[in-house]
């Protein structure tokens, strides 16, 4: 079952994301920004519920940018629990947020995603998704940190 994310789910979400990114995200701030994003209307996190037990999330942002002078939604963070992978639920979901971002009245859904998840580069682009850009980042703190590793 797919449904909008509520106050209850956000332990749930927080464990899912801090699995995704291999690392504990702070919890205090995690729930703060959370409660921020499910009251704001150009956030929509979508969540997968099975057998009462929230097992997949994704995060989308809406917002209109000067360089398209469109609306476009965002996969800000996606992930299913890992025991339900390979069952089409992340399919399902992706199709769903899609339609929500129509909905919204967006144009085009992007994502960036991290060049080590090649197995998730590989789910987007079944999905239909292309890779036509670059995304550029630098770190405003420890910025002597220069290695591309998941959980740091």
């Amino acid at each position: 079952m797919y449904r909008n994310a509520i106050e209850r789910d956000c332990k749930r979400v927080f464990e899912l994301i801090c699995h995704l990114e291999c690392k504990t995200l702070p919890f205090d701030r995690f729930t703060s920004i959370y409660q921020k994003q499910i009251h704001n209307t150009n956030y929509h996190c979508l969540v997968c519920e099975c057998d009462s037990n929230v097992i997949g999330v994704l995060n989308l942002r809406f917002e209109e940018q000067l360089h398209h002078a469109e609306w476009i939604a965002e996969i800000m963070e996606f992930v299913v629990h890992s025991s339900y992978r390979k069952r089409g639920i992340g399919s399902e979901m992706f199709s769903y947020a899609c339609q929500i971002a129509k909905d919204f009245g967006c144009s085009q859904i992007e994502v960036a995603c991290n060049q080590l998840r090649t197995d998730t580069h590989r789910f987007y682009e079944r999905e239909g998704m292309h890779n036509f850009h670059f995304k550029f980042s630098k770190l405003l703190v420890d910025d002597n940190i220069v290695e591309n590793a998941i959980g740091k």
